[in-house]
């Protein structure tokens, strides 16, 4: 039997990580012969943390074959020891009457402990993917903290972003999801984020040619994928949970192994001055990986004056974000 890979999760009693936690254990996030072993980390509460049991007593119930062990635990120290992956998917909601700026101080200081827990415990391969939002962000506080770990280590997720985008485009052809390539994120992990359909394909044909309402394009698709999060907010009542759980496994996958050939995915990454993104912010770009533990930003792809626009508008908005939060990890 393979080594274990260890698995962290932060918030792992929430609603995203009793959606996650089976996937992983039963192999759909790294293969059908490779065993893990779940680092289950919750806040220092005692209802998170009796939570965090019943979680586990579930996973335990499952009798997942490929589930190795289960770490549960409040302790940072003790939840990033030895870990191969830390998905950090809590974060602390905004509350009412909460201004972003507020809410980008609260989760910066959660994310420069994380940072330097992992740094000082984790894995000399460690990975670490960002869910909980201000995501683009947290992973930037997160990677300044984290002292010591290659900066291309640290990730955050528009793969959820990249999934509606398809799925709209799909029922707007009247097409299975499959038929469907390349769409793309470009930017920030929220409202100003950039779904690019001039790059995406329907059947092998340029989405622009299969969907003749251009105007739909421009206006309802990106809206749509820019606020659905909100909009399902206010359809259950709570945030989307199966959908990001779903979209976390995907993103893992998209890194850890190789990319078809041809093809790209939505990851947000360290940029390095690609597409006019200044280097060092964490935007969403496409990205191949090399199965190795690499990954690159795909080169060459025109932007039109449309794309050029929208990204200077979340390029500026990534560019605040980091002002804001400078001075936690300065």
């Amino acid at each position: 039997m393979k080594t274990p890979i260890r698995v962290a999760v932060t918030g792992a009693a929430g609603q995203i990580g009793y959606a996650l936690l089976p996937r992983i254990a039963s192999g759909a996030l790294f293969g059908p012969d490779q065993p893990v072993i779940l680092h289950l980390i919750e806040i220092p509460h005692d209802k998170a943390l009796s939570a965090l049991r019943g979680v586990a007593m579930e996973l335990d119930d499952c009798a997942f074959p490929l589930l190795s062990g289960i770490v549960q635990t409040s302790d940072l120290d003790a939840g990033f020891k030895d870990v191969n992956w830390a998905l950090l998917v809590g974060a602390k909601p905004r509350g009412p009457g909460m201004e972003r700026n507020d809410l980008l101080k609260d989760n910066g200081a959660i994310f420069v402990g994380q940072g330097q827990a992992i740094a000082k415990n984790a894995a000399a391969d460690v990975r670490v993917a960002v869910v909980g939002n201000p995501c683009n962000t947290n992973a930037w506080i997160c990677q300044q903290a984290a002292k010591g770990v290659p900066p291309e280590r640290f990730t955050a997720m528009t793969r959820l972003d990249q999934n509606r985008a398809q799925a709209q485009l799909a029922q707007k052809a009247g097409v299975p999801i499959t038929d469907v390539k390349g769409t793309l994120i470009w930017g920030n992990h929220s409202a100003t984020q950039v779904p690019d359909f001039f790059h995406a394909t329907i059947k092998g044909k340029p989405v622009t040619e299969v969907v003749a309402d251009h105007d739909w394009l421009k206006t309802t698709f990106i809206s749509t994928v820019q606020k659905r999060g909100a909009a399902i907010i206010e359809a259950r009542g709570v945030s989307s949970a199966a959908s990001a759980a779903n979209a976390l496994i995907d993103h893992v996958r998209d890194l850890h192994f190789a990319t078809p050939q041809g093809e790209w995915r939505s990851i947000c990454v360290t940029s390095d001055g690609s597409y006019g993104v200044p280097a060092g912010l964490i935007s969403s770009f496409p990205i191949r990986s090399d199965g190795k533990g690499g990954w690159s930003i795909v080169q060459g792809l025109e932007l039109n004056d449309f794309l050029k626009e929208k990204i200077a508008a979340t390029v500026k908005e990534l560019e605040g974000e980091r002002e804001v939060v400078k001075a936690l990890v300065s």
